[in-house]
């Protein structure tokens, strides 16, 4: 059986990569793939918090024509709603090519749609197009949620459970058999995606409170 390349960009050093038996993909690719789907709605979640950022301060002793106004951030919208439209578009495909029962319209679901049909889709051979856009959105609720390039887009800090010295990255992995994706720490402790706000805000507080 001949073995065709993966289709997607890899690093220089190793430019060509064979796709997994009986994929279009390879396996490091269908790994990423998988875990940018089980991190895209814990992000989606905490975009939302950004779609209405706090408010300047204003120049106090400016009174005349000066008057509150909440302020919503287009930029963000237009990304939440670009997530939905692409996760939706996929689902489409998968609805259309295996007659399964189409998702509802929101992006948790929509996201667990795929992830459940990722074996098929990453056979197929759109494949590679299908992994560039779901990295291509998760990494724009990244950007989204923290500008900053060293921040959650490479996000490893302290575990923020007392007394542990181990780290934390924001990369989902599974846990044992039970088929949940988990966010963990490199000493076991570990936590479900649901809870990745409240997890990333003890995150933060404690960086700050490290940094005071």
């Amino acid at each position: 059986m001949k073995v065709h390349p993966c289709p997607r960009n890899h690093p220089q050093e190793i430019p060509e990569i064979p796709a997994a038996a009986g994929f279009t993909l390879c396996v490091l690719c269908i790994k990423q793939v998988e875990n940018n789907l089980r991190i895209i709605p814990a992000l989606h979640q905490e975009s939302l918090h950004h779609v209405s950022p706090a408010p300047r301060r204003t120049n106090p002793t400016k009174v005349s024509g000066s008057r509150k106004r909440d302020h919503l951030d287009i930029a963000v919208l237009d990304v939440r709603h670009n997530i939905l439209v692409i996760l939706e578009s996929w689902s489409g495909v998968v609805v259309q090519k295996t007659g399964t029962i189409a998702p509802h319209r929101s992006v948790p679901p929509l996201a667990r749609f795929l992830t459940a049909n990722l074996e098929w889709i990453t056979a197929q051979p759109p494949a590679g197009d299908f992994a560039d856009e779901i990295e291509s959105i998760a990494t724009e609720l990244r950007r989204t949620i923290d500008p900053d390039p060293g921040g959650l887009n490479r996000l490893t800090r302290q575990c923020v459970v007392d007394d542990c010295a181990g780290t934390i990255t924001a990369a989902p992995h599974r846990a044992g058999n039970t088929g949940r994706s988990n966010i963990g720490c490199s000493a076991g402790h570990s936590w479900e995606l649901r809870e990745w706000l409240t997890l990333r805000q003890l995150i933060e507080r404690q960086r700050k409170s490290v940094g005071a």
